[in-house]
């Protein structure tokens, strides 16, 4: 769920956010509204990662990938070493506080894998040749990067929700071009009347870190402002070894302030002093173990204690977003469900500048 609520600046104090300071909104701007992360019908059926050729034609592809996570889509880094998105948090210290209001916000939940066989957000990649078409962006144009965006046609494209003329949800079109190693995010796409249309676009340079490529308090195909694809977890890295990445999840309760990585707030429920602000880091504890859980899971636990996962937008509690892939069976999945919101603390959250 996205909502503008104004650009946030000014200082949380001590006194709500414990020991390091946040940032408070301060000013006013039409709402926007969007179905929320959790919500989101099932994708089209696919891997999670499609490649295609200049014309827009191609086959569904997964990430190749043995011996170790994959660093690149196509010949491109997902992002530096040093982005927030792949920083190691294990050894940062966590925040009592706002982990007991977490706690109280969420309850009795569990973590909840929203992806699976043919649903969740998929990764499109495609050729420096990749043909560029204008994009309509009718809900929040002022906050969009502009056009043209390298997007393939609509019946080769894959994107959350269905088929591109026909979809339904959140409809992230999520779009990496080699070569330029540009990525190209969209929110609510559909193609309609022989033409692309978005709710509003963002652009990324995958070799440059992502903070600061986005204007504070400019929303993107994310309600916090961030990118959506270091954040999908891929079926191919989970299985090659230990997710070496932050993932994204969604609450359904969030304050209108936001803390960095995120330049956007979204907040749904501002009166709520546990109502935590866009960016909070949680991850999972250290003493957690499942001693009896599949390799592949180890393995996503390993990232989530290492690099946890990044509040991006609205949703259901602890929803956390995955690609589209045959290979997530429900016996992954159920294994994942396990695991209690309890599990997890948040880490120290760092503030933006004044």
């Amino acid at each position: 769920m996205k909502a503008q609520l104004g650009v946030v600046r000014g200082v949380l104090g001590a006194a709500l956010f414990g020991l390091v300071p946040g940032l408070v909104g301060c000013g006013t701007s039409g709402g926007m509204l969007q179905g929320a992360a959790g919500d989101s019908g099932p994708g089209a059926a696919g891997t999670g990662t499609i490649t295609t050729g200049a014309a827009g034609t191609g086959s569904a592809t997964g990430l190749a990938g043995t011996g170790g996570p994959p660093a690149n889509l196509g010949d491109c880094p997902i992002f530096p070493a040093n982005d927030d998105w792949n920083t190691d948090v294990s050894g940062l210290a966590a925040d009592a506080t706002w982990t007991t209001r977490l706690s109280t916000l969420v309850g009795t939940a569990k973590v909840h894998p929203d992806f699976g066989d043919g649903y969740g957000i998929p990764i499109n990649v495609v050729p420096a040749s990749q043909a560029a078409v204008p994009i309509v962006f009718d809900q929040y144009a002022d906050e969009s990067d502009p056009g043209p965006y390298p997007f393939p046609g609509p019946t080769a494209i894959i994107i959350e929700g269905g088929a591109a003329t026909t979809c339904s949800g959140d409809c992230h079109v999520l779009v990496v071009q080699t070569g330029t190693c540009m990525l190209y995010e969209g929110y609510a796409c559909k193609y309609t009347g022989g033409a692309w249309h978005c709710g509003n676009g963002a652009k990324w340079d995958l070799r440059k870190v992502a903070y600061g490529q986005r204007k504070t308090g400019w929303t993107s195909a994310d309600a916090a402002g961030l990118p959506i694809m270091p954040g999908i977890l891929r079926f191919a890295e989970a299985t090659a070894g230990p997710v070496q990445h932050a993932v994204r999840f969604t609450l359904k309760c969030t304050t209108d302030m936001f803390v960095k990585p995120a330049t956007h707030e979204a907040g749904s429920c501002t009166s709520n002093v546990n109502a935590p602000p866009m960016g909070l880091r949680v991850r999972l504890k250290a003493s957690y173990s499942a001693p009896g859980a599949m390799p592949i899971v180890q393995n996503i636990l390993s990232g989530l204690q290492h690099y946890g996962m990044i509040l991006a937008d609205n949703g259901s509690n602890f929803y956390f977003q995955g690609d589209p892939n045959t290979g997530w069976t429900d016996d992954i999945l159920n294994q994942l469900k396990a695991i209690p919101a309890s599990a997890f603390e948040v880490v120290a959250p760092s503030p933006l500048p004044p």
